[in-house]
């Protein structure tokens, strides 16, 4: 039983949701489970048989980060009928090569939004936009001062403010970052919220307020204090990271989790690494350690790559 539903983590909450009130044994429980998928039609009630789940129940985004890091980042998310990127932070053949590996299909996407006009968010757009003929979507600052964006049509949206694409709905919030208007996005189909924050130098309660209640979070891990303070980076460069528009830590990235997680949050992908000033393991073991000592160990805590794509994740 325990690894059917390790199998399928999405269906352990779910059935603790509809049984909770109606226990029974393992066995009969995983038979009934069967039961229930073999027979999705069946509306006969009977102690082996849990009730018929809500379609809002069901997840309804898919994700796959396609590269995360100080050298790009780019972020895929699916609904049913509508495909989206969240920046274009590395060249379009690479971000065609990993959607190729993830089995995704470039022509499915609609829109690509950006966070904000770093280079390590934007170098691929204007082929890609070019290639895929895609929407654009960016806030006014952002489009009026990215580099080489001359002649893109942009779709404007104002930070908190939602604007839809497709039956996605994207809430924008500001983030404090040393960009012109930097955001990131609550991204909403049917039930499921999936929240996206990967460059801020210190959480806001915008920030906080925003994330709290997503089953799914993106957010930045970019560093460890140690590492940026031992490093042979000019002090004015380890300034700037560490300070208030710069990026978060492993250690103030899982206070955050911790913070917000409430009884909705179920995954996370850590993002945003530095190549220099951070290290997958320790960032992974500081946020999984941190919430496993304040009663939050059922978070799954996922890694993200710089050279390829992370494996999918659903809310």
């Amino acid at each position: 039983m325990e690894n059917f539903f390790a199998l399928f983590p999405r269906y352990g909450k779910l059935f603790s949701t509809v049984w909770k009130t109606r226990p029974v044994p393992p066995p009969l429980l995983f038979f009934g489970c069967c039961c229930s998928f073999a027979y999705p039609l069946c509306f006969v009630s009977c102690p082996l048989t849990p009730p018929l789940l809500p379609m809002s129940l069901l997840p309804q985004l898919r994700v796959c980060v396609l590269a995360s890091g100080s050298s790009g980042n780019c972020i895929y998310v699916e609904s049913a009928t509508t495909a989206l990127l969240i920046d274009a932070g590395i060249s379009a053949r690479q971000t065609l090569k990993r959607m190729a590996l993830a089995g995704l299909d470039p022509a499915k996407l609609s829109a690509i939004c950006i966070t904000h006009e770093h280079s390590d968010h934007t170098v691929g757009l204007r082929t890609l936009s070019r290639k895929l003929d895609v929407q654009l979507y960016a806030n006014g600052e952002t489009a009026r001062h990215l580099r080489n964006g001359d002649g893109l049509h942009w779709n404007i949206f104002t930070s908190g403010s939602p604007f839809t694409i497709g039956d996605i709905e994207l809430m924008p919030f500001p983030l404090p970052h040393d960009a012109y208007d930097p955001v990131g996005f609550v991204l909403t189909c049917g039930a499921s919220r999936l929240g996206i924050a990967t460059d801020l130098g210190m959480p806001t309660s915008v920030a906080r307020e925003r994330l709290r209640g997503c089953q799914l979070i993106i957010l930045e891990a970019n560093h460890d204090v140690e590492l940026v303070q031992s490093s042979l980076r000019p002090w004015s460069l380890k300034q700037r990271i560490l300070g208030r528009h710069g990026h978060l830590s492993n250690e103030v990235a899982a206070e955050l989790l911790a913070d917000i997680a409430g009884d909705t949050l179920q995954q996370v992908f850590l993002a945003h690494l530095s190549r220099e000033c951070n290290e997958l393991g320790r960032a992974l073991h500081a946020v999984r350690t941190h919430l496993h000592g304040v009663g939050l160990g059922h978070i799954r805590v996922l890694p993200t790559h710089p050279d390829k794509p992370s494996d999918f994740a659903e809310c």
